[in-house]
């Protein structure tokens, strides 16, 4: 695959600064999350996805050398990233909506409830 190197040896949040400023969408997926069927993303979580045009950018740690920005031309990997999303946000969205109104049930009215016997 040919692939253009943005930046090298830098710290995750370099790099998810780099990717949110330089892209035209922004996606956060979870460390291990598979691309390109081999490879798997590692970092700090959020860790960000970003598509420009047709390509793909992301970072990619290397042994004792740190971590790159790299972008790589792959319309078939952004529709899977962008299919992947879309169902994970519909996934956390319900789980979400859920864990919020088990949350605002149990949830003290005033301070004072709280050290009522």
């Amino acid at each position: 695959m040919k692939y253009k190197l943005y930046l090298e040896r830098i710290s995750f949040k370099e790099a998810r600064d780099y990717i949110e400023n330089s892209s035209e969408e922004v996606y956060y997926v979870d460390p291990g999350y598979k691309i390109f069927k081999d490879y798997y993303i590692i970092g700090v979580p959020p860790v960000a996805m970003g598509v420009r045009g047709k390509e793909m950018l992301f970072t990619f740690v290397k042994p004792c050398h740190g971590t790159f920005v790299m972008g790589i031309d792959s319309e078939e990997e952004i529709a899977r990233l962008r299919e992947n999303e879309k169902e994970k946000m519909k996934r956390s969205l319900k789980k979400g909506a859920m864990k919020d109104e088990k949350r605002s049930q149990h949830l003290p009215i005033s301070f004072n409830k709280i050290y009522e016997n």
